[in-house]
This record gives structure tokens, sequence and C-alpha cells, in this order.
């Protein structure tokens, strides 16, 4: 009788892909003001190393930062540390709806990092990049302006009085 009751457990979540989870991985913490930008620090992952973080049972992560502002709050405050993996820069690999690490040309000179949800937009090569934060408005942007992206796999928050 027991068996049979086992064999009709169902899954409640549905995972939208199956990743690898690694036993023990050690993840680099990065220091990014001192970084020249998102991209700067994706492509040259030996320098501005604070620290490293190490949890178990985790998908692979390229890495981690501090983060700031409140456009995802409650999800993510302020001072919360985010756990990264580097996706390539093509719209095809974009799991839509996840929330991302990414910089972004706002004109010729000027990048913007953020961590937003990213949607697809109804306009042919365009992302809609969504806050959490209701009073953050979302904003759609061509994604030939996107230099880096990368994708949120966890994140620390340290409560603390002092």
């Amino acid at each position: 009788m027991l068996k049979q009751d086992q064999a009709r457990i169902q899954r409640l979540d549905h995972p939208k892909a199956i990743e690898a989870i690694h036993e023990t991985q050690t993840v680099n913490l990065y220091d990014f003001e001192a970084s020249a930008g998102l991209r700067t620090l994706f492509d040259n992952g030996k320098a501005n190393i604070i620290d490293t973080i190490r949890i178990p049972n985790l998908p692979k992560c390229d890495g981690a930062i501090h983060i700031t502002g409140d456009s995802m709050y409650p999800i993510l405050k302020s001072g919360d540390i985010v756990l990264y993996k580097v996706m390539p820069l093509n719209i095809e690999d974009i799991h839509w709806g996840e929330p991302y690490l990414l910089s972004f040309y706002e004109d010729d000179t000027d990048v913007a990092v953020v961590v937003k949800y990213v949607q697809k937009s109804d306009t042919r090569g365009y992302i809609k990049l969504a806050s959490h934060n209701q009073y953050h408005a979302a904003r759609e942007i061509a994604f030939v302006r996107v230099n880096a992206i990368a994708i949120i796999k966890a994140s620390i928050r340290i409560n603390s009085m002092y």
C-alpha cells in the first residue's frame, strides 16, 4: 500500500531547465566598484577579487558581486551579494522572465549596469527590463546595446544590526 502511494508523487515546481548542481565550488567575490565595468570584470576574472564564497549544492557560477539600488526590492536589497553565470551575448540564449545582471550603452559613452528581470519585447531585437519594485518602470532597449549579461543564480543577504 505504501509503495503505491509513492508512485503518485508529482513535482510541484516545474524548472525551465535542469541544471547540474555542484556539491562544492568556490566562487570569487569581486570588488565591482574597482572594476572598469561589467564587460571588463567578465573578461578579466583574476582582478579585483575580494574573497571567495562556498555554498554547497549550487549551480555553476562564474562570480559574485555586491549590488546597489532598490529596483529589485524586496527580492534583492542594496548590499546583497548576487552570484552569477556569464551568458553569451545572444538574444536566443535568454531565459525569459529570469533575473539578470547586465550592462548596456545608454548612449555613445555612458554604460548602465543593472539587475533586472529580462522579458520578451513585442519589438523584434529588443528586450524589456523589468524591476520587482513597483515604483520602477519597465523599459525596452535594443539588445545590440547590451555589452555584458549574466544570469543570477543565487543571492546572499546579511541581516545584521551592526
